[in-house]
């Protein structure tokens, strides 16, 4: 396939980049070193070239010939006679990314692009190319189910016998191919871990009373080869029994590693996610422990099952390194999911982070929540692209810049989180060569994602030889047969000098001296090295080399962080630092790196900050910390720390469903049944849930750097009036306003009825004093009773009258 161009630098450098390449001395950066070829020239400084044209200089400036290229020319040294390769990439191949996995072209998919490039370095002239990477659907998924089969998994056990069927069923839904496999462990049968004694041999649990029957102890059982067949799955499982051993650690991790590197027995397939689930209620064995048992001899990595596909090296060799567990799980490109009860996540949690592409989930006490754990972990795992270095040479520097879905660079990073399948996440990798191997020397190194089949080839070749010296000649009439002529300048036998070896040493002409002074004052060769044949031999140092045409310059000279020169960072140039790619600084101190500074949720200093020499310089009021997570002033530290409370308390929330709630949410939450407002150095917290409650917690700081979330149990719901009660108060209200108003209409006519009865009586009484005090008045006396009443009404009718 030719080879395609993928980015060559071939400008010349501006005046402005030129004058950031001279020192605060003014010197040329180039002509200012100690350079005597045309490959010494090269290695100055990546902006230096070499003129090989033969009458080109003067006879006094011996390192003329190494500058900037623009200064050559104007000197007068002719383009094609100028040195100054530079660095590039080539691709090799470059096949597209795929979009599914499975079907037809299952064994084409490409989900890394490119594939293979070619890397032409000079050291310090930096090269960068991007790598592509596409998650696609449907990939082809195997999963291994190693099982715990010590004592105390024996409900564990009981639970999963039905396993194959329903996990088949969940997976299918996000793979079309999926197959499934079974192992089991327990321990090494040697003492002091498992029972010895010849009455255990057979069983194990012999005499104990709850379990008196078991297998005997074993280190690791293939039991399953991967398979479509599910059913077979469950038959496997329906035969297990458990078995016993005598300390808590089991031997897991013996287990792992010949599920990762016995790949024929075990069923692996190449196009395919490699899952390995580790079902366990205990803390594992790690390198070492062996030597309890008398096992002196390390782990060598290999795979060790027999003719039955037992683990037959149990008994000889010691458990494996976390080290060797890690490299083998990556060689093999295999996920690990630990599912480990709630006791020891803590432990597991932190292996995680010293073994790539693990990940660990809590399992219940009966493993009843296998299935969504194993679809949780799935779907984790899915949503990472995570690049790894595979065989990095030493004198290589890279630098790594990620763009994930948001399309926002982050500069430092090599992972981008919750990718969804289909993405494309890309990655600018800038390359940078320290120095020069030796002649003809080719490296490459892999960079693959995490847990991918896919990897990107690159080969390196150094661009440190210069086309001219392949025409270099010996004893040469150009160097007065004294030296040998290479690149347009003479390289003279030892005893001569001079631009072409016409001087031997010890001559000196002190008419001209002045040849070896930087300026008219100044010191013979800066009082730093002796004139012989108008040119500067500069003493030796114990300290370094002091070398210029003067003797001006010495690598020794410059600034020191902590007594190290340059930090360790760069190389002094004529007392300047020449810093490393990815340091900054007078004295190369201070990191351009960025991961340090990223917080959990993938911001720089949390938004709150600025990233300076590898540390967050917080810049918000309030804020502090490693990244500048912890800000309890900040108004968006109430919303921020309500999400943690969501979904760690109540498993609701955005943070809920990426399953990033266990990275993201790290604080100490504490619940209460009453919350405490009085406390002036907490922040009171207040939202309102989608339930219409209200849920309230405070935010606060220990001394100690630790963030503290205290909440109530349950949010603060209003509760909702009973029907009957309301009914019977509104019935209750009626009557007794009903009865409150017929009282007052009572007493308004009793009121008024005995006022008219006052004014009756009032009435009656004038009219009895008038009849009695009249003398004119005779009551008349009826001749029958009627006119007696008659009478009387008559009487009343007069209103008092005379009759």
């Amino acid at each position: 396939m030719p080879r395609q161009q993928l980015k060559i630098y071939t400008g010349a450098p501006s005046k402005a980049t030129l004058s950031r390449w001279c020192n605060s001395a003014g010197l040329n950066v180039c002509m200012s070193g100690s350079a005597t070829s045309c490959e010494e020239c090269l290695l100055i400084h990546p902006s230096c070239a070499w003129c090989a044209q033969e009458d080109f200089g003067q006879a006094r400036t011996l390192n003329s010939r190494c500058d900037f290229s623009q200064n050559l020319q104007k000197r007068g040294c002719d383009a094609p006679f100028i040195e100054n390769p530079r660095s590039g990439s080539s691709l090799l191949r470059s096949k597209p990314l795929s979009s599914k996995g499975s079907g037809v072209t299952q064994y084409d998919v490409i989900q890394i692009y490119p594939q293979k490039i070619s890397l032409s370095l000079r050291p310090g002239d930096q090269t960068s190319f991007e790598v592509q990477v596409r998650p696609v659907e449907d990939y082809p998924v195997d999963l291994y189910y190693l099982m715990d089969l010590s004592l105390s998994m024996k409900d564990d056990l009981d639970t999963i016998r039905n396993l194959g069927t329903k996990l088949a069923e969940e997976m299918r839904k996000l793979t079309s191919n999926f197959r499934l496999g079974f192992g089991s462990f327990v321990d090494k049968n040697i003492s002091p871990f498992s029972y010895t004694a010849p009455k255990y041999q057979d069983n194990p649990c012999n005499g104990y009373k709850l379990f008196p029957n078991c297998v005997p102890t074993f280190g690791f059982r293939h039991l399953l080869s991967l398979t479509d067949k599910v059913d077979r799955f469950n038959e496997e499982v329906q035969k297990q029994m458990v078995s016993r051993n005598r300390d808590a650690p089991e031997g897991g991790f013996d287990a792992i590693l010949q599920a990762a590197v016995c790949k024929e027995k075990i069923g692996w397939r190449k196009e395919a996610y490699h899952l390995l689930v580790f079902a366990t209620d205990d803390v594992p064995h790690l390198a070492l422990d062996g030597k309890l048992g008398g096992l002196v001899h390390p782990h060598d990595g290999q795979c060790h099952l027999n003719d039955k596909n037992e683990y037959s090296a149990a008994n000889k060799m010691d458990y494996p390194s976390l080290a060797l567990l890690g490299e083998k799980l990556a060689e093999n490109n295999i996920f690990l999911i630990f599912a480990v009860t709630k006791r020891h996540y803590v432990l597991y949690k932190n292996l995680t982070a010293l073994i790539p592409g693990t990940t660990v989930e809590i399992l219940d006490q009966d493993s009843k929540n296998i299935i969504q754990l194993i679809v949780n972990a799935y779907n984790n795992i899915r949503s990472k692209v995570e690049l790894s270095i595979w065989d990095h040479p030493e004198d290589l520097s890279l630098a790594f810049t990620a763009t994930c879905q948001d399309g926002q660079p982050l500069t430092g990073l090599r992972k981008c989180a919750d990718v969804k399948i289909g993405d494309t996440v890309s990655f600018n990798i800038t390359v940078d060569a320290r120095g020069c191997p030796p002649k003809g020397t080719r490296k490459s190194f892999t960079i693959r994602p995490v847990g991918f089949k896919d990897r990107l080839e690159v080969s390196v070749d150094y661009r440190c030889d210069c086309s001219c010296t392949y025409y270099t000649k010996t004893n040469s009439s150009r160097c007065n047969s004294a030296g040998t002529y290479s690149c347009g300048m003479c390289r003279c036998e030892p005893g001569y000098l001079g631009a072409r070896c016409e001087c031997e040493e010890g001559e000196v002409d002190h008419q001209h001296l002045s040849a070896c002074r930087e300026a008219e004052g100044k010191q013979v060769c800066s009082g730093r090295g002796e004139c012989s044949c108008n040119q500067c031999l500069c003493y030796e140092s114990e300290f370094g080399k002091i070398y210029g045409t003067f003797c001006e310059c010495d690598d020794f000279s410059c600034a020191r962080h902590k007594g190290i020169l340059c930090s360790g960072h760069g190389e002094c140039h004529c007392g300047e630092c020449k810093c490393h790619a990815g340091y900054i600084g007078d004295n190369c101190n201070c990191s351009t790196e960025t991961a340090s500074c990223v917080s959990d949720d993938g911001k720089i200093c949390s938004g709150r900050g600025s990233c300076v020499c590898g540390r967050c310089q917080c810049t918000e009021p309030g804020a502090f910390g490693d990244t500048c997570e912890k800000c309890p002033t900040c108004p968006d530290a109430c919303g921020t720390k309500r999400e943690c409370i969501e979904c760690r308390l109540f498993n609701t929330g955005r943070l809920a469903d990426n399953q990033t709630c266990q990275r993201m949410c790290k604080d100490e939450i504490i619940t209460v049944e009453t919350l405490k407002t009085d406390d002036s150095n907490t922040v009171q917290c207040v939202y309102k849930t989608e339930n219409d409650c209200v849920m309230k917690f405070t935010y606060s700081e220990h001394a100690n750097g630790q963030s503290v979330l205290t909440a109530l149990k349950e949010p603060e719901c209003a509760v909702a009036p009973n029907a009957m009660t309301v009914l019977l108060a509104v019935v209750g209200s009626i009557l007794l306003m009903g009865i409150v108003l017929l009282a007052l209409w009572k007493l308004v006519i009793t009121i008024h009825d005995r006022r008219e009865f006052a004014r009756f009586q009032s009435a009656r009484s004038r009219a009895r004093y008038e009849m009695a005090s009249n003398p004119v008045y005779k009551q008349s006396i009826p001749s029958h009773p009627m006119e007696t009443v008659f009478h009387m009404h008559s009487i009343k009718s007069c209103n008092g009258g005379v009759h």
